[in-house]
């Protein structure tokens, strides 16, 4: 609870209309609405492969066309030259994987603050029917 002032049962109603906004967007992919920790495990590790091989292929194109050249280029230049390339690319060329990150991690963040807000509201002896 952020806001002092804000009720429990606030949170319940803003966490359901995120869920349901995510739902819209596609982002939440799981049985009965809910993400688990396996399904945004998988993404974050995809995500983070994926933007790892980006900097591997440019530092590998970067290395190869320098020695193609015939100039030496450093290895550590060439891993610093390929992470400062790849980090905007892979914003636009992993856009679908980061939305999909994205959403999971907000639709998560709802279910736990929703479970949270259901389970004060069990401890302060409320009828808590889903």
């Amino acid at each position: 609870m952020s806001d002092p002032s804000e009720k429990p049962e606030d949170q319940v109603e803003s966490s359901a209309s995120a869920k349901a906004g995510a739902a819209k967007k596609g982002g939440t992919r799981t049985d009965g609405g809910r993400v688990t920790k396996g399904q945004l495990g998988r993404d974050v590790a995809m995500y983070s492969i994926a933007r790892l091989l980006l900097v591997l292929v440019i530092g590998a194109v970067i290395f190869g066309g320098a020695e193609l050249a015939g100039v030496a280029i450093p290895l550590l230049v060439t891993a610093v030259f390929a992470v400062l390339i790849a980090l905007p690319l892979s914003l636009v060329m992993f856009s679908t994987l980061r939305r999909r990150v994205n959403e999971g991690i907000a639709a998560f963040d709802a279910q736990r603050r929703a479970d949270q807000a259901d389970l004060r509201a069990r401890l302060r002896g409320e009828d808590t029917s889903r």
